[in-house]
C-alpha cells in the first residue's frame, strides 16, 4: 500500500508540474493542408491555456503515418511530444506490415474533428460531373487519373470503393500532402484529386471545380454539389481525427492535455476556422477515442479484405 501511495504521490507531483517547457505537436503533412491550418491554430490556442508554446513540426511521409509511428516508438511517453492521428493508421497495418501497432503503441487524448472529403478537377476540365469521369475510364481502362494525399487514405479507399462499384480502373497516384496534391492538379499533372478541403480557396477563385463531396449530406459551403451517395455511389467518410502520444503517459498529464484541448475546441477562432473548411467538431474524451480507434481497425481490416487490398 505505501508503495502504491508513494508512485500517486509522485505521479500527482509530475503532472502539477507539467508543462514546464514547450510541447511538440507532430502534423503529419506538408504545410498549407487544411490539417496544417487546423492544427497551428489549436496549438497556439492549447500552449496559451498550458502557459508553454505547443510547437507544430511537419514531418509528411507514408500517408500520414510515417511521424506517429516514429514517435510511438522513439517518443518519451511524458507528454511532451504529441501528434495528429490519421484514419490511415487504423488502414495501413491491414495493407502492409508496419514497426508499430495503431492501437497498443499510442495513448488517445482527444478526438477533435474530421474531413469534408470530394472528388474536384480544373476548371477546364471536360468532365463536368463525376459520372462524365467514370464514363471516361470505361473508355479508357487504366488511363483516367487522379490524385491523392497517399496509399490507404481514406480518399484512396473511396476512389477505390467507387472503381469497385462501378466496376472501372482508375490510375491512382499519390501525394505527400493536401498542398503538393493541389499544385499538380492545377498544373496538369493529373486529370483529378480527391481531398480534404486544402481545395476551399481556390473554389472561390474559379479555378477548381467539385464533382461530388463524400459526406452523408451535401457540404454546408457547397450545397449545390451532390454526395457520391445521391449519385449512386454508395461511399461515404468524414475520416474523424484527434491527438495521441505514445503508449503509457501518465493518465494526469494525458487529462491535462485533454482538458486544454477541450477547451480549445471552444475558442471562437476555432469555431471560426472549422466553418472555413466545412468541418465538423468531432469530440471524443480520450477513453471514447480509444474505443473508437478499437472498432475502427476492425472495420477497415473488412473493407480492406473486400476491396483486394490487404497484406499479402
Amino acid at each position: 500500500m505505501a508503495g502504491v501511495a508513494l508512485a500517486a504521490t509522485f505521479g500527482g507531483a509530475s503532472a502539477q508540474g507539467f508543462p514546464d517547457r514547450p510541447i511538440t505537436l507532430i502534423v503529419p503533412w506538408a504545410p498549407g493542408g487544411t490539417t496544417d491550418r487546423h492544427l497551428r491554430l489549436l496549438a497556439d490556442i492549447v500552449g496559451r491555456e498550458l502557459g508553454q508554446p505547443m510547437v507544430v513540426l511537419n514531418q509528411p511521409g507514408a500517408s500520414g503515418t510515417l511521424a506517429p509511428g516514429n514517435m510511438a516508438r522513439n517518443a518519451k511517453p511524458d507528454g511532451y511530444t504529441l501528434a495528429q492521428f490519421p484514419s490511415a493508421m487504423l488502414r495501413l497495418p491491414h495493407m502492409q506490415k508496419t514497426p508499430w501497432h495503431p492501437l497498443d503503441d499510442f495513448t488517445f487524448v482527444i478526438g477533435l474533428s474530421g474531413y469534408t472529403q470530394a472528388f474536384a478537377v480544373r476548371a477546364d476540365s471536360p468532365y463536368r460531373t463525376l459520372d462524365d469521369y467514370i464514363d471516361a475510364a470505361r473508355r479508357e481502362p487504366g488511363k483516367i487519373n487522379y490524385g491523392s494525399s497517399g496509399v490507404g487514405t481514406t480518399c484512396h479507399l473511396l476512389v477505390a470503393e467507387i472503381e469497385s462499384n462501378a466496376q472501372v480502373r482508375l490510375n491512382h497516384v499519390p501525394f505527400k500532402g493536401s498542398a503538393e496534391l493541389m499544385q499538380a492538379l492545377l498544373g496538369g499533372h493529373v486529370m483529378a484529386q480527391c481531398d480534404a478541403t486544402a481545395w476551399d480557396k481556390v473554389i472561390g477563385s474559379g479555378e477548381v471545380r467539385l464533382l461530388a463531396t463524400f459526406g452523408e449530406s451535401r457540404a454546408k459551403r457547397w450545397p449545390a454539389v451532390p454526395t457520391a451517395k445521391e449519385l449512386g455511389y454508395d461511399v461515404a467518410s468524414s475520416s474523424p481525427y484527434g491527438i495521441v502520444g505514445p503508449k503509457g503517459m501518465d493518465p494526469a498529464v494525458t487529462k491535462k492535455l485533454h482538458d486544454a484541448f477541450r477547451k480549445a475546441m471552444s475558442d471562437p477562432r476555432h469555431v471560426e476556422l472549422l466553418e472555413q473548411v466545412d468541418q465538423e467538431p468531432w469530440y471524443r474524451s480520450s477513453e471514447a477515442y480509444a474505443a473508437w480507434a478499437r472498432e475502427t481497425f476492425a472495420r477497415e481490416g473488412a473493407l480492406i479484405q473486400r476491396l483486394g487490398l490487404a497484406a499479402k
